[in-house]
């Protein structure tokens, strides 16, 4: 089944920032990304957004565009990086990013969500995406992307960069 995933475009401050549900808001392009992917994106059954508003916006003017609705599914949304949200990656002490490192799929040092936990729900989120109809396209965060490219065996899948305003297409189980 066909899943094109989507990332938002890049939000105002992001650089050198954990900034998983912060909600932050879009920078300067947006309009020109938007207007870029009108023309890149292949027609889709259905558009799926996360609930924040960096990937709802995009989600919904593209859907404006093309006259489809957008449906939010809170499964999209980015990892809880719990006490590490919105600061400075260079702040947050070594030892707890070692910690993370040592057991990435299970631990959670910064108290929010884990790398495992991410991935079972955008995996919920997925299969519920395709079993509608499709090519579904889901607007959504650049670890939800990861999960996804883990979860379908692809090599390197959580070191795999998609950027701001990207897209792949991928065949879900």
């Amino acid at each position: 089944m066909s899943l094109i995933l989507l990332r938002h475009t890049r939000p105002e401050g992001a650089d050198g920032l954990c900034y998983g549900r912060t909600d932050l808001a879009l920078a300067d392009g947006f309009d020109a990304a938007v207007a870029r992917l009108l023309e890149d994106l292949p027609q889709v059954a259905r558009i799926l957004s996360s609930p924040l508003s960096r990937c709802r916006r995009l989600a919904e003017a593209i859907g404006a565009a093309r006259n489809q609705p957008v449906e939010v599914d809170d499964r999209l949304i980015e990892m809880d990086f719990g006490r590490w949200e919105n600061t400075s990656w260079d702040t947050i002490p070594r030892a707890e990013i070692d910690a993370w490192a040592q057991d990435f799929h299970h631990s959670k040092p910064h108290g929010g969500e884990s790398v495992a936990e991410l991935s079972a729900r955008a995996q919920a989120a997925f299969s519920a995406a395709v079993a509608g109809p499709v090519p579904a396209l889901a607007v959504t965060h650049s670890g939800v992307i990861k999960a996804a490219l883990a979860a379908t065996g692809i090599p390197g899948g959580w070191h795999a960069n998609t950027d701001f305003g990207d897209w792949r297409r991928i065949a879900w189980p």
